[in-house]
């Protein structure tokens, strides 16, 4: 690569991940089995150090003097590898589905802002789909996945245990403690894939309205006043607020409707 390419020294080493000392690395005996078996070991176990490769080989049955080999472990680069990043689950997309009744679906996200004083809070949103009930908008300076599960825990008392909630991969969402409550509770937890936020629309579009009515509209010096706007607007929002994909009626008129066996919702019905 260097000859043919004409590159430097230090381009090729980089491009094929070697060490420059391994570059200029010579030896009067033959090293290339060492080298072989610790890039095999790097290979099946790459956020292992020396010591386990090392008693790994040792127990194949390669007694090599340890100081030899971790003189070539060395020269190899093997101890510059840096821990690799968790990568999430691969999500499956699933299309926006207008259920047929509630408790099937919910959806939830975060909404964030600050006080006239700069201090940014967050407001934690759950909404029914089947009606788009705004059944939690709680504000709060920090949103550990503990309190969030505190306030869905909240919700649930109030208005029964969905069958399935569908969030993004934030942090919150993704952590073990949120995951085995909801295996505990019995939701599945449907992720949206990374940077797709249209696959949760029915909370986009809910947080879009929250946003122009209580966030925009208002300049807040506490918590306690963020609060109290986001429970007049949640509770004037389920009463009155007429949707253009649910004939123009409000959540509370759909729910009604639904009690009384009135006007059933149908899966055709689209987010608008």
């Amino acid at each position: 690569m260097v000859n043919e390419e004409g590159l430097s020294i230090s381009r090729a080493c980089l491009l094929v991940s070697l060490s420059r000392s391994m570059w200029y690395y010579r030896t009067t005996r033959d090293d290339s089995e060492v080298m072989d078996k610790l890039t095999e070991m790097s290979e099946i176990k790459p956020n292992r150090g020396f010591d386990y490769y090392y008693y790994r080989i040792r127990a194949q049955g390669f007694i090599w003097n340890r100081k030899r080999v971790l003189k070539i472990y060395r020269i190899m680069g093997l101890q510059l590898r840096r821990k690799s990043r968790k990568r999430l689950p691969a999500r499956v997309k699933t299309p926006l589905e207008q259920p047929t009744e509630p408790l099937q679906v919910w959806s939830a996200d975060f909404m964030s802002d600050s006080l006239v004083t700069g201090r940014r809070f967050r407001v934690f949103n759950i909404i029914d789909d089947y009606n788009r009930a705004a059944l939690c908008t709680t504000p709060a300076f920090s949103m550990p996945a503990i309190r969030v599960i505190g306030y869905l825990k909240q919700a649930i008392e109030i208005y029964g245990r969905p069958l399935q909630i569908r969030v993004d991969n934030g942090p919150e969402f993704i952590s073990r403690i949120f995951v085995s409550y909801c295996e505990t509770e019995g939701i599945e937890i449907n992720y949206i894939q990374p940077g797709k936020p249209s696959q949760n629309g029915y909370v986009e579009r809910f947080n879009k309205t929250f946003r122009e009515d209580v966030l925009d509209a208002y300049i807040f010096r506490n918590i306690e006043e963020v609060y109290q706007q986001s429970e007049g607007f949640r509770e004037d929002y389920n009463k009155y607020h007429p949707h253009k994909s649910l004939s123009r009626k409000s959540p509370n008129q759909i729910f009604k409707e639904f009690s009384l066996g009135l006007a059933p919702m149908k899966k055709e019905d689209c987010l608008t």
